[in-house]
């Protein structure tokens, strides 16, 4: 049996989505008719602050939240509207965002680097 290691499958998400940079997602949020997910834990959102109008999904439930054919789907999850995911670096957001176009999302890119390389520009949390 062959094992990977978790920065090989981010690698590997990574090669297979839309990488964007913070420049880019604050242009796409600023151009309107985005989802922005932050999948971070509450605590991490307690302690760090989120980017303002993120809707809040810890990666443990997103593909629950996600699925239009689950039981805990939330309306803010719509396979058919742009959508960015970010995390506090970016490998949970590169591998769900991976996760994301299996469930047929269809515009769904992370922000790369995640919120410090929002914070690291200078660009605000709430």
């Amino acid at each position: 049996m062959s094992t990977q290691s978790v920065q090989l499958l981010v690698t590997e998400a990574k090669s297979r989505i839309r990488n964007l940079s913070a420049d880019e997602v604050a242009d796409r949020l600023a151009a309107g008719g985005v989802t922005l997910i932050d999948i971070r834990e509450p605590d991490e959102v307690g302690r760090d602050g989120s980017i303002a109008g993120a809707v809040q999904a810890p990666r443990g439930m997103l593909e629950f939240y996600a699925d239009p054919a689950s039981p805990y789907h939330r309306a803010e999850f719509d396979p058919d509207r742009r959508t960015i995911l970010y995390c506090a670096s970016g490998g949970r957001s590169a591998l769900a965002t991976a996760a994301l176009q299996e469930l047929g999302y269809t515009d769904v890119a992370h922000l790369d680097g995640g919120l410090k390389a929002w914070t690291a520009e200078g660009r605000p949390v709430a």
